[in-house]
């Protein structure tokens, strides 16, 4: 578990203001390989969607995923930048020949989870169900081994740490499914920030990344903050962790922010609307700088490989947190 950091919040924060006006200017890629995740998936799946589209409507509704992936590869391929891409069982399923795409072009292919189903809707049985299927239908149409799953919504947190135990005896080599923040719909913000495990024989959790300022983790990992944050703001975050944590960063984003065609959900809540479409029409060029400024990896490749970082493990936060 972090330590709280020795400064004060004044102190650190000034600290990092000084930082930030020394390394932004910069444009030298970051000596350090970081991992580079999508989450493959609709944009009507989201969970900002949930109460507005209907499951039932799922295959009634227009598609974008296969474009929206497409432009993503064609984006990584451009920059020669190999993935990991977490698939719904459910987009395989419909989208085979995508999936194979993923994997002939030297990317990643991990398991999401088969329809979106955050962890909390799960008793253990059903989870170990629904990931268990999932496995089988991406190794099926992949034909490679499926060892990573990130669960929906970043949904494992200290009610269900038995998920991680549960994923480990199907097979799993790694989960990346706890963002150790505080937010309205998900986060463990006192989680280790770096890849770790609940024992020697636990799978390992690979935490999306955080910058530890004063007393408190802030997101740079992804996702709408990457959308939100001047991306000169983001790209500081990102080389602090490389710099003073000495780690690896990890990234993730969807294909539907590369999409800014798709159909607007008019009926969902204000809220919703802003998150999912804030400046999706300037995500692929943010995205380019970032392929330009870091260096990116699989997951596999970074941290289940013998010359991967050490994952610590993580004494008393499964007795902390059991259910």
């Amino acid at each position: 578990m972090d330590a709280l950091t020795g400064a004060s919040g004044s102190d650190a924060t000034m600290d990092a203001v000084q930082s930030f006006v020394l390394e932004s200017s910069g444009s030298v890629a970051s000596p350090i390989k970081n991992a580079l995740t999508v989450d493959v998936e609709e944009y009507f799946q989201v969970a900002a969607f949930e109460t507005t589209i209907a499951k039932a409507d799922w295959d009634s509704s227009q598609s974008r995923v296969d474009f929206s992936t497409r432009r993503v590869l064609d984006l990584f391929a451009a920059h020669g930048t190999k993935a990991t891409f977490f698939v719904l069982g459910w987009i395989a399923e419909r989208h085979p020949t995508l999936v194979r795409r993923i994997v002939a072009e030297g990317h990643e292919i991990a398991s999401h989870g088969y329809d979106h189903t955050r962890i909390h809707g799960f008793t253990p049985g059903q989870f170990r169900a629904d990931v268990t299927r999932t496995k089988q239908i991406l190794e099926d149409i992949a034909g490679v081994a499926v060892h990573g799953y990130r669960a929906p919504s970043y949904s494992i947190d200290r009610r269900n740490l038995w998920a991680l135990d549960v994923l480990a005896e199907t097979g799993h080599a790694y989960s990346s499914s706890i963002y150790p923040i505080r937010h309205d719909l998900y986060g463990m913000p006192d989680a280790p920030r770096f890849p770790f495990r609940l024992r020697p024989d636990s799978i390992l959790e690979i935490p999306v990344t955080t910058v530890r300022l004063g007393r408190r983790n802030y997101p740079c990992g992804g996702g709408g903050y990457f959308r939100l944050l001047p991306y000169e703001v983001f790209r500081w975050m990102l080389r602090r962790v490389n710099a003073r944590d000495r780690q690896p960063g990890l990234f993730y984003f969807h294909p539907w922010e590369v999409d800014p065609g798709q159909p607007r959900i008019q009926d969902a809540p204000i809220k919703s609307r802003f998150r999912h479409y804030l400046n999706l029409d300037s995500m692929h060029s943010r995205l380019e700088r970032l392929l330009m400024d870091f260096d990116w990896g699989r997951m596999d490749a970074l941290f289940l490989s013998a010359l991967g970082p050490v994952a610590p493990q993580v004494t008393g936060l499964q007795d902390e947190c059991a259910v």
